[in-house]
């Protein structure tokens, strides 16, 4: 229905019933069907036609304002609030302290807060607001003013309050803050709440605490699939692919159907394992749900295959695609990378760039490391400069570490130390490390011991750094060497990982180590 028709609609029903109840359903219409522009037109000629609006009109147009992110006409509906006597109600004032914080203006959202007595729903709107604005410090000193208030006839913390603050923790920095309200949670008998609970599972999973998040999911009576994708992804996210495997069983046997957000965190899991079989059943799903279009998961699918091995199926999913992104080329051309086929992945690269996608630094890893490995040095080195003369993206480790690689690979040690110490940022692990192993491939000792100091001050626990410039002492016959190391590991408390491999068997994953 067009603006016009609406607009129709409410001037008939004038006579019937209240004028401005008329537009204010039209605008909750509009609201509902995320329509937003069109609910502010038609405002617009709510006003013209000489109707005012009351306290109902205006958190429908304060919600548009804040999902189209217009805070110049959010204050300017905050000056017919005024103008109309509507700033005492309760859910106008919510829904302008909502609306500020949305279009990340904290500081108008709490003067709106502070110029009168405010119930809890204020207090909520506020305390997320502070939440959005990754503000959770300023969210828990309102939290303990209306701790204080709480007494007054129109505050009490609710649901609604909790999962407010707990949202807004976020990092690991917040941890802490986050622990301390989980206890909040308890405290006030909101431990049964769904929506409390996934958010407590969530803020775990951002800090990278998997493991309370799993405790925390363990312990739920209920779980809906938001319970279950927040697991799922928090798995996916930090590398543990194969608890990613274990919970989506788990949630098949509990009945919850997966949505793309379960299959994009499965078919991530599937990737880093190598588990092709598995990810053939999450297509079969993918197709069976309706979610063949998807974007993400098409991508992602992409990638799953050619991580997995199989650049044939991974390049059907491919030209299959109807509109191909950056991500979608970055996958193929790190799948032909990985597997030793340099030569098709900067082909591909190549046909990519003439196709009019403009490569973002992502791609950039892919094809550098894509001609390491395939030996394409002078390529991978016309790549790398390319990449800020012609394209104007500043290198970042991941980038120099892959040139590091290249060089080193090439028997030119020396010119890879050179671009280290020329880099315009710091140098991370990944690049002294990625020398240490060209000197493994060279037996150069003498640069191997540099290229260790930096990286054992950089990722003093990486076991495998230690283990690398053993093998190197064993090479050149250094035992004095191969001791040093091992008492250092000793030292610092260091055992070498054992050996990990797996079988996949009907469609499931059984692992196996070894040594230790």
């Amino acid at each position: 229905m067009s603006v016009d028709q609406l607009r129709a609609t409410a001037a008939a029903a004038a006579p019937r019933w209240n004028p401005t109840m008329a537009w204010n359903n039209q605008l909750r219409q509009l609201s509902k069907q995320r329509q937003y522009r069109e609910a502010l037109t038609l405002y617009r000629h709510m006003l013209r036609s000489s109707f005012f609006p009351n306290a109902f009109t205006f958190p429908f147009l304060l919600k548009s304002c804040a999902f189209l992110s217009l805070p110049l006409t959010a204050s300017q509906l905050h000056a017919h609030v005024i103008r109309t006597g509507c700033q005492p109600d309760p859910y106008t004032r919510s829904s302008l302290i909502n609306t500020y914080s949305k279009c990340s203006l904290p500081h108008h959202a709490r003067k709106v807060f502070d110029e009168m007595p405010n119930p809890t729903i204020c207090y909520n709107a506020m305390i997320s607001g502070y939440s959005f604005n990754s503000n959770p410090l300023d969210a828990v000193e309102l939290f303990r003013q209306m701790r204080r208030e709480e007494n007054g006839l129109n505050v009490n913390v609710n649901g609604v309050t909790l999962l407010s603050l707990v949202s807004g923790c976020s990092v690991a920095t917040h941890l802490t803050i986050g622990a301390c309200l989980h206890g909040c949670v308890v405290r006030f008998g909101f431990g049964a709440d769904l929506a409390v609970e996934n958010s407590l599972v969530t803020m775990y999973v951002k800090c990278g605490e998997v493991e309370l998040a799993r405790r925390v999911f363990d312990e739920m009576p209920v779980r809906d699939l938001i319970t279950w994708n927040a697991m799922i992804s928090g798995y996916a996210q930090n590398g543990h692919a194969r608890s990613v495997l274990e919970v989506y069983g788990g949630m098949k046997l509990s009945g919850v159907s997966a949505d793309a957000v379960t299959l994009l965190g499965v078919l991530s899991a599937c990737a880093n394992l190598g588990a092709q079989g598995i990810g053939c059943e999450v297509e079969r799903e993918i197709e069976r749900c309706g979610f063949g279009q998807n974007p993400f998961l098409r991508n992602a699918l992409v990638n799953m295959y050619a991580r997995c091995g199989n650049l044939t199926r991974a390049r059907e999913v491919f030209d299959c695609l109807g509109e191909k992104s950056v991500v979608s080329w970055t996958a193929i051309i790190g799948g032909y990378g990985i597997h030793g086929r340099g030569e098709v992945a900067v082909d591909l690269f190549d046909e990519m760039v003439e196709s009019g996608v403009r490569p973002d630094e992502t791609v950039f890893v892919s094809v550098l490391s894509a001609c390491s490995h395939a030996g394409l040095t002078d390529r991978g080195l016309e790549y790398f400069e390319e990449m800020e003369m012609k394209y104007s993206l500043q290198p970042g480790p991941e980038h120099y570490s892959c040139v590091v690689d290249l060089l080193g690979r090439a028997g030119r040690l020396e010119e890879a130390v050179d671009l280290i110490r020329s880099m315009k940022v710091k140098p991370d692990g990944a690049v002294w490390g990625a020398l240490l192993g060209a000197c493994k491939i060279h037996k150069n000792v003498e640069l191997a011991e540099l290229a260790f100091q930096h990286v054992v001050e950089l990722e003093p626990t990486n076991i495998g750094y230690y283990v690398l410039l053993s093998n190197i002492y064993i090479d050149d016959n250094n035992l004095e060497g191969v001791l040093r190391v091992r008492v250092m590991m000793r030292e610092r408390k260091l055992r070498k990982d054992p050996g990990c491999s797996y079988v996949e068997y009907k469609e499931k994953c059984t692992f196996f180590t070894q040594g230790i």
